[in-house]
């Protein structure tokens, strides 16, 4: 595979990370999963280390650094060392930037520190049973009461739902009038007729506590409105493109710790006299996906890079998340079946990997709404000869 690159610091950053997983998180993940959720305390634990969020400026706890490639390291650091059930990319990377994107001074100062240090944890609320990839099929509202709004409604599925002290809600914020016009709210911990339902068992990821929500005349006051409340729909797209950077991440990183998992185990498996290694069917196809893997990897390495000089799109990220999605679905799937029965007994790793790999095609947009846009995207405007699409003159 092509050299990949990391600066020195990061490297650093990654080994310091690694240690960190191994003594606070494998010991205890088994527990976790058949609780259905991570001890909250593993966010403080993190916090305090500085491995919970890296980009945020040093006045609220971070580093200051706003490279991705951070996040990258965290979440392929979280998928090798098989603890990729505890969501601290969505608290950090997906959740935390809504605040310094569309928050002012004040709410920045109220929240960054604590969810910095790991104190507030922090979830998402955008789907509903009719609303997912479908964001204007919502029905939560938020009526404006002059100086508070009262919110109700329901949001289902939503990672960290357990967990989270501060939940950002996405609610039709002028129903009557403008039933397409959405905003965005701060729900904390506490407010009176703020609910949780019960921890929702799940195909895979089984650490990972996801939730219904409940909000019942909840109100909320206006400092806690992140932003325009007619914009959240055009936050929520901008948010939507980082969340799919860190999905096609994780989704790459799932691929090719599978490989290297069955690569070990058709080493030591025996058909016929012989290891399943020495199979020509084995070797053609642990090889067509290995190198399809390469080329991903370097595919992925570009788009944090386009995310880093701020040209990211959000065609960029559905192409991104399509691609490297249905990749770890067939990749993870083919590994199991060179598994052969062991495959199916969870108590090998790629068992759980592969439960725990099909969401992947569902959350932040299905692989059928990411084909739409791709495709919307193509169809909209005149199309370009490939040799003069993108190319920049030095």
């Amino acid at each position: 595979m092509l050299k990949r690159r990391f600066t020195e610091e990061q490297q650093m950053f990654r080994e310091a990370y690694r240690k960190f997983l191994q003594d606070e998180l494998v010991p205890n993940m088994e527990a976790y999963r058949n609780a259905g959720i991570v001890d909250r305390e593993i966010f403080r634990k993190a916090g305090e280390l500085g491995f919970l969020m890296v980009w945020p400026d040093e006045q609220f706890g971070g580093m200051g650094d706003n490279d991705f490639r951070f996040e990258q390291i965290i979440i392929e650091e979280n998928i090798y060392a098989h603890t990729g059930d505890w969501y601290a990319t969505l608290h950090s990377r997906l959740v935390g930037p809504y605040f310094t994107r569309f928050g002012n001074e004040e709410q920045q100062q109220r929240f960054l520190p604590k969810c910095v240090s790991g104190e507030s944890v922090l979830a998402i609320g955008m789907t509903e049973p009719d609303a997912g990839s479908d964001l204007r099929g919502m029905r939560t509202t938020a009526v404006d009461m002059g100086d508070h709004y009262v919110l109700n409604g329901s949001k289902t599925y939503i990672s960290n739902g357990i967990n989270a002290d501060v939940v950002i809600v996405a609610a039709k914020s002028d129903h009557l009038n403008n039933p397409k016009q959405i905003g965005l709210f701060i729900v904390e911990r506490g407010m009176e007729g703020f609910e949780r339902g019960r921890n929702l068992e799940k195909l895979g990821q089984k650490a990972q506590d996801t939730a219904e929500l409940f909000f019942n005349n909840v109100k909320v006051p206006k400092a806690n409105v992140l932003g325009d409340p007619a914009k959240g729909m055009h936050y929520l797209m901008e948010g939507l493109a980082e969340e799919r950077l860190l999905g096609t991440v994780e989704y790459i990183t799932r691929a090719q710790k599978a490989l290297d998992i069955t690569v070990d185990f058709v080493k030591q498996r025996k058909l016929f006299g012989q290891t399943l290694a020495e199979f020509q069917n084995t070797q053609f196809k642990l090889a067509k996906l290995q190198a399809e893997a390469d080329s991903l990897q370097v595919y992925v390495d570009r788009c944090v890079e386009s995310f880093n000089a701020d040209e990211f799109t959000s065609v960029d990220a559905a192409k991104a998340k399509y691609l490297t999605a249905e990749f770890a679905c067939r990749c993870i799937d083919d590994c199991l079946q060179l598994h052969g029965g062991a495959g199916y007994m969870d108590e090998y790793p790629i068992s759980r990997m592969y439960t725990d790999i099909r969401v992947g095609r569902i959350y932040a947009g299905s692989s059928e709404v990411m084909q739409l846009i791709i495709s919307r995207d193509m169809l909209a405007g005149e199309r370009v000869d490939f040799t003069d699409r993108d190319i920049e003159v030095e």
